[in-house]
């Protein structure tokens, strides 16, 4: 059974000091605001609850290659942006605000997908306005090293990195 057949599975609200929940009837509209005030880099969020799944959909997180998790928990409400609020770190599975910015009560609450997932189970245009946004969301694997180094990633996304950076170079010397 994938994540997606179980929606939501979680006793709701799983955060309710810290995360509020706007649910808008319709695909992918529902999104989520903070409930507090945060500095940045600071802990949001332990990530409590998961359960690994065995096949990858639009609602897990990659933990590494191959490994996916459901959330199981109003943190699947988190939306993407290329200007993120948020961090999930899957090596220390916790959820801190963004290194270079506060957050506030009210923000959206955001994280950057490609700091997650190499190939996206479904990809996306995105409509987070910021004037870097970077248009479709794939995953990381199509963005490269250089695009993506301004981002916070997961340790399984920069070891992809730089293998697929090494393998370049190795196909550019031949």
């Amino acid at each position: 059974m994938t994540s997606s057949s179980q929606y939501p599975s979680w006793e709701q609200p799983s955060h309710p000091k810290l995360i509020k929940v706007h649910r808008i009837a319709g695909a992918h509209l529902s999104y989520s605001t903070s409930l507090v005030s945060l500095p940045a880099g600071s802990l949001f969020s332990p990530i409590k609850n998961h359960f690994f799944v065995k096949d990858r959909d639009w609602t897990s997180v990659e933990t590494a290659d191959g490994t996916h998790i459901d959330l199981n928990s109003d943190l699947f409400f988190v939306n993407h942006s290329c200007a993120p609020s948020l961090e999930y770190d899957v090596n220390r599975m916790e959820v801190r605000v963004s290194r270079d910015r506060d957050l506030h009560r009210g923000d959206l609450l955001t994280f950057f997908y490609p700091s997650t997932e190499w190939d996206m189970a479904q990809p996306f245009e995105c409509h987070c306005n910021d004037q870097l946004c970077l248009g479709t969301i794939k995953g990381a694997s199509g963005l490269g090293k250089a695009r993506l180094k301004k981002y916070w990633l997961n340790t399984h996304i920069r070891e992809r990195l730089e293998n697929q950076a090494e393998e370049e170079t190795k196909e550019t010397a031949e």
